[in-house]
């Protein structure tokens, strides 16, 4: 696929961006070790001719002790692409965390041994000291003593460059040889799966440049290699020179959002570098605070903005390095120039170009306004080019729970980030199925009414107020999962397969293929039986995505009376659902979960197979598990996150099968919050769109079934050859009775 808008972890793209902007930043900074007489006198007189930021910029000295970089095979060091940027950035970018692993990777300096931990728990934590660095509105205090500028202990509020010379001279600091007892530590051994050769890097100290609201707009990495032999600069050596020149990149280039500018004011986090800039800051016509920040941290409401640079569709280069235009004709596709622009619609073969999706795109950004007209007060917000989802997580109080998964900053229950994740949260405080959507504030969902629902629900309106929820609350963008699947039961499988007649069965058996975020949100499911009270449902999570520890777990949410509980079943093994048995007294909703491929699940035919957000063509797995659909010929409907996503799966549906998928519809129930797009702007939304597999037509019973897995049966030449022998054994016979 093109674009991977909406299916990659938006975390990646952040790190892209950091990465990009720092390479940049080091092509153009030059040697460490020059001076600043006469290098930097034109950036000054242009950076002094600069509009001025009202808000107040802040330069952060982040130390690091505990964190190394183990850099894997296919993996660069130095300041070129290095961290494999290179695969942030190329023309294959990953999709998720775990992609990295075999090119970079997180160790541990803490205790000295060979600690290397999961590499996506440790980047993701590095990832958010770099980005998640905020401040309150500093106000520099002249009249009091000077606090620690970071968040090291009150002894350790020396000046970043004389505690390190202190540890080194003292022979055992935390950073002096903590690099040489690593490496003798680490020292490269040729087994199995060992993914470095090499001593593992030490990120000794992180410069970063923010505004008082969390927008970042620099950041430079000082690394020390191996061995104490420097890669990017060693230590804190020239951390003045280098804080400088950040800052003057930071205002000449911004890394986050908005024009060349400068602030009005600047305060520094370490005192050392403070005094150091006294004379050198003035220089740009910035007013430097007379003393230094006295602390550094987020305050309780802050969040960094989630806005960050867009890029070329084919260069891949940030809106910070060139200016971005969309294509003329359709708007949707974003380049740098007419090169780019040029290259990208002669590509071949022809159904890859521009020239032949442009027609198509412009159709796709047609249908921004339908997908935008939702009933919420928060509309306008959540579905703007520029929506600040952490901003508006934050200013509600949705910092925990189920609202993490979708914040970049704290990692959620069950988190689909963690490979080695465990199995979502399911502690129920007063048996309340609806407090991991809790926020901050008050209650966000309202107690269930006494009665079932009396009509179908077609839109979020009628749902929210037979629901008693305000349009102010933003619980759609959890509800849209459990939501979609009521639509499909009620709405779209009686109008495709109405001979199932499916809303009258009391029992539902539903497979949910390749399920990643919607299995870490599983309580949300809960809302099924509230709006389903009639029907007992089994839910199957299948995929290799999911927790390999999780895989053949049952469990049962079960509901007596107002309380819910969670019970575990037996292994595998289907327990009779009392939901029918009971008439309703006692409703149960099964789950159970099975970490691997849906082409290798074996099992019973499910009632009705659902996909949220499939993306037909990022993944091998569907040219096996599509033509195991079509040997099962279940009704199965999938979402899409745009209308492209669409047109894309009926590609991969085709070529896997033979048949197609139905015209894909907007889905009533998608979630508001519009998922922003680094190389176009196209709209794009979870479940957005919703479409059902057209399978290919059997031709017969002897036919063999289409390319892939074979359903569980004997094999077809058989059952022939038998009834061949059979028929030649009966002449004989009738010969031997006409002659006797």
């Amino acid at each position: 696929m093109e674009f991977v808008s909406g299916y990659r972890d938006e975390f990646l793209d952040f790190a892209a961006l950091l990465f990009g902007w720092f390479r940049k930043f080091v092509a153009e900074r030059g040697a460490v070790g020059t001076s600043l007489e006469g290098r930097w006198w034109q950036l000054e007189a242009q950076i002094r001719r600069l509009p001025q930021d009202p808000a107040l910029w802040v330069l952060h000295v982040l130390p690091n002790r505990s964190v190394g970089i183990s850099l894997g095979q296919g993996a660069e060091p130095g300041p070129g692409p290095g961290l494999g940027s290179a695969r942030l950035l190329g023309d294959d970018p990953p999709l998720h965390l775990r992609d990295l692993s075999p090119y970079v990777s997180f160790v541990s300096l803490e205790d000295g041994e060979e600690g290397e931990e999961e590499e996506e728990e440790d980047e993701e934590e590095e990832k958010r000291e770099e980005g998640g660095a905020g401040t309150e509105k500093v106000e520099p205090e002249e009249d009091r003593e000077l606090a620690p500028s970071s968040r090291e202990s009150p002894q350790e509020t020396n000046p970043l460059g004389e505690s390190e010379e202190a540890d080194r001279e003292a022979g055992g600091g935390k950073d002096g040889c903590r690099e040489d007892r690593v490496e003798n530590e680490t020292r490269p051994q040729k087994t199995k799966g060992q993914r470095s050769e090499a001593a593992p890097l030490h990120l000794s100290c992180l410069l970063l440049v923010t505004d008082e609201h969390g927008t970042i707009l620099g950041i430079d990495l000082l690394v020390d290699g191996a061995q104490g032999t420097a890669s990017w600069g060693s230590g804190t050596e020239n951390l003045a020179p280098r804080a400088y020149a950040l800052l003057c990149h930071s205002m000449a280039c911004p890394m986050g959002s908005g024009d060349p500018r400068k602030p009005q004011q600047l305060t520094v986090g370490d005192a050392r570098l403070h005094r150091e800039l006294e004379s050198l800051v003035p220089r740009l016509g910035v007013k430097l605070a007379k003393t230094p920040m006295r602390t550094w941290g987020p305050r309780p409401g802050f969040t960094f903005a989630s806005l960050r640079a867009r890029t070329c569709h084919v260069c891949h280069r940030h809106s910070f390095e060139v200016k971005l235009t969309p294509c003329p004709q359709c708007s949707a596709v974003l380049y740098c120039g007419e090169a780019c622009l040029r290259a990208d619609w002669r590509r071949c073969p022809d159904d890859v170009s521009h020239r032949f999706w442009c027609p198509r795109l412009a159709t796709f950004m047609d249908r921004a306004g339908e997908l935008a007209a939702l009933p919420f007060t928060y509309t306008a917000e959540v579905t703007s080019e520029t929506f600040n989802k952490e901003a508006f997580l934050a200013s509600r109080g949705l910092t925990r729970g189920y609202w993490t998964q979708l914040s970049m900053l704290i990692p959620g229950p069950g988190s689909s980030r963690h490979p080695r994740g465990h199995m979502p949260s399911l502690s129920l405080r007063g048996g309340d199925p609806y407090q991991l959507l809790q926020g901050d504030g008050p209650a966000l969902m309202p107690p269930v009414p006494p009665d079932p629902p009396r009509a179908l629900f077609g839109s979020w309106q009628d749902y929210y107020t037979w629901r008693g929820l305000s349009l102010d609350s933003p619980t759609a963008v959890l509800l849209t999962y459990p939501l979609t699947v009521y639509y499909v039961i009620t709405h779209l499988v009686p109008q495709s397969f109405p001979e199932l007649n499916i809303q009258n069965k009391q029992s539902l058996k539903i497979h949910v293929v390749e399920a990643g975020k919607e299995f870490d949100l599983v309580m949300v499911f809960w809302e099924l039986l509230v709006l389903l009270p009639h029907v007992a449902l089994e839910l199957q999570f299948v995929g290799d995505g999911l927790p390999p520890e999780s895989d053949q777990q049952h469990f049962t949410l079960q509901r007596d009376g107002p309380e819910v509980s969670v019970r575990p079943g037996s292994g595998i093994s289907a327990r009779p659902s009392s939901g029918t048995k009971e008439k309703g007294a006692r409703r149960d909703l099964q789950i159970k979960v099975s970490a691997r491929p849906y082409h290798l699940l074996q099992g019973p035919k499910p009632d009705l197979v659902i996909g949220f957000n499939s993306g037909f063509g990022l993944k091998d797995t569907w040219l096996s598990s599509l033509p195991r659909l079509q040997s099962l010929r279940v009704p199965a409907f999938f979402t899409e996150s745009s209308e492209y996503g669409c047109v894309m799966d009926d590609q991969t549906m085709a070529v896997a099968t033979g048949g197609g998928t139905s015209p894909p519809q907007p889905n009533p129930f998608r979630s508001p919050f519009r998922l922003r797009a680094a190389d176009n702007c196209m709209p794009w939304y979870c479940n957005a769109f919703i479409f059902h597999l057209v399978y290919k037509p059997a031709q017969g019973s002897g036919t063999r079934p289409a390319p892939g897995p074979p359903p569980p049966s004997p094999t077809p030449s058989a059952p022939p050859a038998l009834t061949r022998r059979r028929r030649g054994e009966k002449k004989p016979g009738r010969g031997a009775r006409r002659r006797r």
